[in-house]
Parts: C-alpha cells; sequence; structure tokens
C-alpha cells in the first residue's frame, strides 16, 4: 500500500548551460545548494538547490523529504536552453515568494539581474541566466511595504512551477485522482481568456476562485496549471515538454512513501511510462501527464532507501 497524504511535490527541473553562473544567480536568490552530483559516465552534471535556511520550511530535512527544491541539469556541450515562453511554448516559470517584494527587487537590481516585467499586483519576474523566468510574488500586502528597505531572504519560498495545459479537466483529473493532489484555488482571468488552477499536497485548500493575487503566498511546493480557453478544441495543438529540440525544462518531481506500491498504483490507473520503475540502474521512475510533461516518482528516504547509488 501506499499513502497518498505522504507525497510531496519535491523538484521541478531545468537544463542550464553554464553551472556557475546559475549558480552564482539561485544563490543570490537566497538559495543553497543541497547536493552536486557529478556524473561523467551519463555526461551529465545535477545540482539540487532549495532554501535552506534555519526559518526555512524545510530546514535540515533530506533531499527527497522537501518540496521547492530546483534541479539544475548541466549536460556536458550544451550550447542552447529554451525558456518555454516563446515559441514551441509549454513551461512558463518557478516562483518564489518573498517578504517585502519592493525591497526584493531593489536587491536583485543591484545585484545586476534582468528584470523581464516590472512589478504589477504584487508581482514581477526576473530572468535567471538561461533566461527562465522566475517570477517574484508578494507574501506582505504591496501597499504596506512600499517605504520598508529590507527584505529578509530567510524568509523566501519555492512558491511554485507553472505549466501550461491543453485541456483543464483532463490535467486535473491526472493530478488530483492519479498523482493524489489537491485542488488549493484557481484565478478566472476571463478578460484575458485564460485560467490558473494551483494544486499542491497538503490540506485541500478553498477550491474557489479567488480575487487576491497571492493568497498562497506563503506556500511552498505547488503547481500551477494555466489553461488558455478554448485550445482543448485544437486539433493538433500541443504544448512543448522540454524534452525534444529545443530543450529546456525538463520535468517535476513527487517523492513518495513507497516506490514500488506507489507505481504499482499509478500502473493500474494506466498511466503512461517513459521510464518504468525497473528500467536502468535507477530506482526512479517517469510518467506521462496529458501534455506530455514529464513526472518523476522518487522515494522519500524518511520512510526507505531509495534502493540505488548514484
Amino acid at each position: 500500500m501506499t499513502d497518498i497524504s505522504t507525497y510531496q511535490f519535491n523538484h521541478s527541473m531545468i537544463r542550464v548551460k553554464d553551472p556557475e553562473a546559475s549558480l552564482k544567480f539561485y544563490k543570490t536568490l537566497g538559495f543553497s545548494v543541497l547536493q552536486e552530483l557529478k556524473l561523467p559516465d551519463y555526461g551529465l552534471d545535477l545540482y539540487f538547490v532549495a532554501y535552506d535556511s534555519p526559518a526555512s520550511t524545510s530546514h535540515s530535512k533530506l533531499l527527497s523529504d522537501r518540496e521547492g527544491v530546483i534541479e539544475l541539469n548541466y549536460t556536458y556541450g550544451i550550447t542552447n536552453t529554451h525558456s518555454g515562453n516563446e515559441d514551441p511554448k509549454g513551461f512558463g516559470h518557478i516562483c518564489v515568494s518573498v517578504d517585502n517584494i519592493q525591497a526584493a527587487c531593489n536587491r536583485l537590481a543591484d545585484a545586476g539581474c534582468q528584470f523581464q516585467s516590472t512589478l504589477r499586483n504584487g508581482s514581477t519576474f526576473v530572468l535567471d541566466p538561461d533566461g527562465y523566468w522566475i517570477q517574484l510574488i508578494a507574501q506582505n500586502a504591496v501597499h504596506e511595504t512600499e517605504q520598508v528597505a529590507i527584505t529578509d531572504i530567510q524568509s523566501y519560498r519555492v512558491n511554485h512551477t507553472m505549466l501550461r495545459v491543453k485541456d483543464k479537466d483532463a490535467s486535473l483529473r491526472f493530478y488530483e485522482d492519479v498523482l493524489g493532489m489537491k485542488l488549493q484555488h484557481e484565478h478566472r482571468n476571463a478578460a484575458a481568456g485564460f485560467d490558473s488552477v494551483f494544486l499542491g499536497y497538503g490540506p485541500p485548500g478553498t477550491g474557489r476562485s479567488i480575487e487576491d493575487p497571492n493568497p498562497d503566498a506563503d506556500r511552498e511546493g505547488l503547481l500551477e496549471l494555466n489553461w488558455t480557453y478554448g485550445t482543448e478544441k485544437g486539433d493538433g495543438m500541443a504544448y512543448h515538454n522540454g524534452n525534444s529540440e529545443p530543450e529546456g525544462f525538463g520535468h517535476i518531481c513527487i517523492s513518495v512513501d513507497d516506490i514500488y506500491a506507489a507505481c504499482e498504483r499509478l500502473e493500474a490507473l494506466n498511466v503512461r511510462w517513459q521510464k518504468r520503475l525497473m528500467d536502468g540502474p535507477f530506482r526512479v521512475a517517469f510518467a506521462y501527464d496529458p501534455d506530455d510533461y514529464l513526472v518523476e516518482v522518487i522515494q522519500n528516504e524518511r520512510f526507505k532507501s531509495a534502493g540505488h547509488e548514484y
């Protein structure tokens, strides 16, 4: 048996061209490097970064027993990466919530970071060295922090990862019924022609359409599904999953209490596998969601060993 209530949205993977530049950027944002894996036999290096200060949600936890992790994947010789926000579109952004957003933006600007947009409704976007969009959202009311000059990076959190989806209903069935996530809230943007649905593990949210632009800014490990009205009717329309040219975003990952039982359950629910658990030397699995985004399944080592060593 597997207990879905123990599942966690562990990490999101993006490919990078220059690990040194990427690590410098994410450290500037307050991230810590939790683990580096050098895998020359596979032609790649992996860097797992997350917030890990004493004030962070997952401080001192095992890598597999936390949410809000970003995997930076460096494939030897890579020369180009794709942000997902130009054609072909797919992945949208990773979001970090900050305490005092004006002060946080000023700090990043002083560090030489490039912004994709100006601050509006408690949100803005900064670009990482590969052009990935990192959204910044406010934890505190924007009108109350206009004159605040200090920001505490120990309060920052990786709030969510955004994916564009073709069919909202099909994606909700997959992430709720198959992966066991719970609906937190929904933003309906009729004037702009799209909805954003936020899901995650842990207690369910209201499930309602929320006007507050950042109602769950204190949360970590949410998934935003962005649905543009009418895309489900487009024959041949498909979003880019990032794993064929042009490459960029790679996958999201959930950690589970018992990876063997979890994969048996997913098999019974007829998921489409990209890599089954027992394929290859590593005891991890990859499944496709309805838009062919990859979802990695790993063992949460708080419950038992992963069953392999890198």
